[in-house]
């Protein structure tokens, strides 16, 4: 992937930028005096535009913020006064040089899946025209090495020409038309330099084959563009994931909920329409669509989402449930307190967008260097030009020819390999030790790490209950046990029958909703479940999960349960505070799970409890400190933290929405790739900048060559070839060392 921030840049549209219609119609009330609009922007590519379109708006009268999520493109502003402001602010983005519509996911998601396909013939094309090319082109070079004549090599000149004309204006078509509409708007970006280094290759070759010359660089324009197309085609992919992954989320609080009105007749309706107010009805099995609080009946809901807490959480009258939770034990009836926008799972949303926009704003080592190599190599050919022209006095024709070698020679693939090469085998290297890499400055930001936060549930343990000291239980008290656990699909009921495998399941079981299982036998009746159930008194021994059987004449019998934690986890923490790294552990669970699981691995600072807004601010709180931060994290009430960290890692058995959240993903129980990415991270960052100088002082020895008019394509290749192979040389170290 090349170094150019504008890899990640969509294609942008020809024709002049103008406002969206009817934009106030979409403005939404935002209390107090404010209004609110959500636009999607198209052309946002890069953390540059994110910060210009938020500079640009925050400078308007009235306007209170201003954010843009780079994944999706949308953006949401606010403001104070009137709502038909509104188009006065599309009228700024459209003077900026960006077209903006009202926000729609579906229009969204069909313009990318167009935007691939384009991208994806446009790649083909390239790739079959650079192959063809270079063919032609080694042709050429060894003609001049055993004196080929002038007329063959004017032959090779123009099959060349036939083939790369056709492919540059066609696979060139996303760079040039940002590049026109930054110019349109009185800015430029990254593909205004590359569109002329492409269109002044071609152009000069051409002028060069119609006049017989020795020299043309059809080669060089059309890889350039092949490369940079592989670039754009990958970043527009995994952005693509990443706001289906959102999307996703989103659904699971969009679902049609069952509305009971004052004579008892129900309605189904869409989520958002329900009123606060409101009684829903929410079936055994159902997802909850609404936030509200219980209004008759007693089960049991499965918080796993929202909390991370793996068991599901017992609700009576009065107590409060979550969209996006689900029902698992039997049904209730909800007063509706909160819908739409308003409810904790959109506030998640919110919060990892927020987090995201955050993270936008980072800017990779190679980008950095580019933003003023692009500039000085620029300005060296228009030096090369005006020099030979005034100084030299040569023909305008030959001193553009020399500055044209300038800008080929300084084509920068050795830069542009400088980071990806060294990614690609990290990548592999940490793949063959279960860990995928999702973000191309992920390896970075790893190696600046300086504090490690962890969840606990599904993170440092393995996410499942599983019976505790079953070898001190009575053999027949177990398979009893296991016996009734077989009716239920309770995880400790499950976890139950795993510790005592092919015990056949008892007839007749009934199951109470949030007290346990019962069955009548010749002797009385046996219960399995909570402790008020089977009717045994508090003790401190409850704080952990727990299930009691109670028989008639006997004393009743514990089954403790443990979240176990990962089998290294203990001494990954070791190595993490060996290296220096502060460790924290911020959990969803209860205070007292999370404070056994602190005191067994020795970490001094943990917080239990804690909502997804209480992550994303602690992760704050550290950030503002100055501390760079790895998150690793599985729940959703993990995404927000995972999307606001420096830099995050999730297991592979985290939900879609953390995965995609996070910056790369680990697979198996132990949680030694934590300490394996961070070690390869430190050893890339180390070759990464050995790179960067490299191909530095390659321009430094090529450039000066270039402008004195010494340099032939052969000469252009070999150095070009050379600088690469040095470049790649280098990165294999990485894959050589344990």
């Amino acid at each position: 992937m090349s170094a150019h921030a504008a890899l990640a840049a969509p294609p942008a549209p020809l024709q002049t930028i103008a406002p969206a219609p009817n934009v106030s119609a979409y403005v939404q009330e935002a209390g107090e005096g404010l209004h609110m609009l959500h636009l999607m922007v198209e052309g946002v590519h890069c953390g540059g535009c994110v910060r210009r379109i938020e500079r640009a708006l925050s400078a308007e009268p009235g306007v209170v913020a201003a954010r843009v999520n780079l994944t999706t493109r949308r953006l949401a502003v606010t403001w104070r006064g009137a709502a038909t402001l509104g188009e006065a602010l599309v009228g700024t983005l459209a003077r900026l040089g960006y077209r903006a519509t009202p926000y729609d996911p579906r229009q969204l998601a069909s313009g990318d899946a167009q935007a691939e396909r384009r991208l994806l013939r446009a790649m083909a094309v390239a790739g079959f025209a650079a192959g063809n090319i270079m063919l032609l082109s080694v042709s050429v070079w060894s003609g001049q090495v055993y004196e080929m004549g002038a007329a063959t090599r004017s032959l090779l000149h123009w099959f060349s020409a036939l083939i790369a004309l056709p492919a540059v204006v066609y696979a060139g078509r996303p760079f040039f038309a940002s590049a026109l509409g930054a110019l349109r708007a009185g800015r430029t970006n990254m593909d205004v330099p590359i569109s002329l280094g492409v269109l002044l290759a071609s152009g000069m070759s051409l002028f060069e084959t119609i006049r017989g010359g020795e020299h043309v660089y059809f080669d060089s324009a059309v890889m350039l563009l092949f490369f940079l197309l592989i670039g754009r085609y990958l970043d527009l992919r995994a952005r693509g994931k990443a706001r289906a992954a959102a999307e996703r989320l989103l659904a699971l609080g969009a679902e049609p909920v069952t509305v009971l009105a004052a004579d008892g007749r129900s309605q189904v309706m869409p989520a958002d329409r329900v009123a606060p107010g409101m009684t829903v009805l929410v079936a055994v099995g159902e997802r909850i669509g609404i936030d509200g609080r219980v209004l008759v009946g007693r089960s049991q809901v499965d918080t796993s989402l929202i909390t991370g807490e793996t068991l599901p959480q017992t609700v009576d009258p009065g107590d409060p449930v979550f969209a996006g939770t689900l029902n698992v034990a039997a049904p209730l009836r909800l007063e509706a307190t909160a819908v739409g926008r308003r409810t904790l799972l959109a506030e998640i949303v919110r919060l990892m967008e927020a987090a995201e926009q955050r993270r936008a704003r980072y800017v990779v080592l190679a980008d950095r260097v580019a933003r003023l190599y692009a500039p000085a190599v620029h300005g060296l050919a228009l030096a090369t030009f005006l020099g030979w022209t005034l100084v030299g006095g040569i023909a305008w024709q030959t001193a553009l020819l020399y500055a044209v070698a300038v800008l080929i020679i300084t084509c920068p693939c050795a830069l542009g390999l400088a980071v990806p090469a060294v990614q690609v085998i990290a990548s592999g290297r940490l793949l063959g030790r279960g860990v995928l890499l999702k973000s191309a400055t992920a390896l970075e930001r790893l190696a600046t790490v300086d504090t490690v936060v962890l969840d606990k549930t599904g993170t440092l343990t393995l996410g499942r209950p599983s019976l505790d000291r079953r070898m001190q239980i009575d053999r027949a008290a177990l398979e009893l046990a296991a016996s009734l656990a077989g009716a239920s699909r309770h995880p400790l009921a499950r976890a139950l029958c795993l510790a005592a495998p092919g015990v056949p399941v008892a007839s007749s079981v009934e199951e109470i909703a949030g007290r346990g299982l019962r069955l009548a036998t010749s002797e009385g009746e046996v219960r399995l479940g909570n402790r008020e159930w089977c009717a045994v008194a508090e003790t401190s021994e409850s704080s952990s999960p727990e299930l009691w059987l109670a028989r008639p004449g006997r004393d009743p019998v514990r089954f403790a349960f443990v979240d176990p934690l990962r089998p290294d986890a203990g001494e990954v923490i070791g190595e993490l505070k060996r290296r220096g790294l502060g460790i924290e552990l911020l959990s969803g669970d209860r205070a007292p799970a999370v404070a056994r699981a602190a005191a067994a691995l020795d970490i001094q600072d943990w917080r239990g409890a804690c909502t997804p807004a209480d992550k994303a601010a602690r992760l704050q709180e550290l950030a503002d400190a100055g501390r760079r931060v790895l998150m690793v994290g599985d729940g959703l009430n993990d995404a927000p933290a995972l999307a606001g960290a420096h830099v995050s890692l999730s297991p592979s058995s985290a939900l879609d929405i953390s995965q995609n959240a996070a910056d790369a993903v680990f697979q198996g129980e132990r949680l030694r790739p934590v300490v394996e990415v961070l070690d390869v991270a430190r050893r890339a960052a180390r070759l990464i900048r050995q790179n960067l100088g490299l191909a530095l002082a390659y321009n430094v020895v090529v450039v000066p060559l270039a402008m004195l008019g010494m340099v032939t394509p052969l000469v252009a290749a070999l150095c070009m070839s050379a600088s690469s192979l040095i470049v790649v040389g280098n990165s294999l170290r990485l894959r050589g060392r344990s």
